[in-house]
């Protein structure tokens, strides 16, 4: 399977039983809710995916239940966010086996690596797999900006072939198609800026608050791409409050949160995160109600 690297593409969360295992149950429903939505890939291992906190065992276990899940009806991406060179080459062929069809690839994580060190990083691990990579470009987060330079260097490597774009910034989209064309497929990756990147030219958009609200957000995609601004603006204006919880030290316990109220999740996160407490608590339960109470009507987005 081919990725064409556009669409919604959610980064999905890891379901936890209250015994501190994975959920496969609910991670199903949530799975079967993404797919009944229209998204065209899922993403797992990601901050979302509780990823630094899964046993290696349990990563295969999480690939194997998703591609038994979603039985070739969209790709399965694992996010790849190691250490050293070695890690991650490791990373990648084990997803390659488990049946993954893409990769989506931070830069090293703890050492901030040279920029040169950070190409060659991406490079030996592209030489190691066959599958299409995604770049994750999130410098806000993990202090390491993947430059435009640098993806020159880096698109001499067939399978690398698309960014997650997380710079914040949103005139990058435009320096991107500028500079590359269509040979760097480009995926928003801030929840805040989904339409607006949409808008300048992004592809598809790899979504948080997706998780919970998978209809909402494959809509919003649907009508950008259509051209039918209002209506997609509409249920975007609808969505910011919603959308900002990604934006968050507590991204996780925020939308695990929001995926209890949409029928989708269960709150438990993995230690050290508990679920939210206090003033916090009821600050975001209170944004998560009020979208559900005011849920839009979407309209037949489905056959755009």
């Amino acid at each position: 399977m081919s990725i064409q690297w556009k669409g919604v593409m959610p980064a999905v969360t890891t379901n936890f039983t209250s015994e501190d295992c994975l959920d496969f149950k609910m991670f199903e429903i949530n799975l079967k809710a993404q797919l009944n939505a229209g998204v065209e890939g899922i993403i797992l291992g990601g901050t979302l995916g509780e990823a630094s906190t899964l046993l290696e065992e349990e990563k295969k276990e999480l690939v194997l239940e998703t591609v038994r899940i979603v039985d070739g009806k969209v790709p399965v991406i694992m996010n790849i966010a190691e250490q050293t060179t070695r890690g991650a080459i490791d990373a990648a062929q084990k997803a390659e086996s488990f049946g993954a069809k893409g990769l989506m690839m931070l830069p090293p994580m703890r050492y901030k690596a040279t920029d040169h060190e950070t190409i060659v990083y991406f490079s030996e691990v592209a030489k190691s797999t066959s599958l299409p990579i995604m770049i994750y470009n999130n410098p806000v987060d993990y202090k390491i900006e993947v430059t435009l330079d640098m993806f020159e260097e880096l698109l001499k490597l067939d399978n690398i072939q698309a960014v997650k774009e997380s710079t914040r910034d949103i005139s990058n989209v435009t320096r991107i198609i500028n500079r590359f064309g269509s040979r760097l497929k480009i995926l928003t990756g801030v929840d805040t800026l989904g339409l607006e990147s949409l808008l300048m030219g992004a592809d598809g958009w790899v979504g948080g608050l997706v998780d919970a609200f998978p209809e909402e957000t494959v809509a919003v995609y649907k009508l950008a791409k259509a051209g039918r601004i209002q209506e997609a603006l509409t249920i975007y204006r609808w969505f910011l409050p919603l959308l900002e919880l990604d934006i968050n030290a507590q991204l996780v316990q925020n939308i695990k949160l929001a995926e209890v109220g949409a029928g989708l999740g269960t709150e438990y996160v993995r230690a050290p995160r508990i679920p939210l407490i206090g003033k916090e608590r009821e600050r975001v339960l209170a944004i998560i109600d009020e979208g559900l109470r005011t849920r839009p009507t979407l309209p037949d987005y489905k056959s755009l």
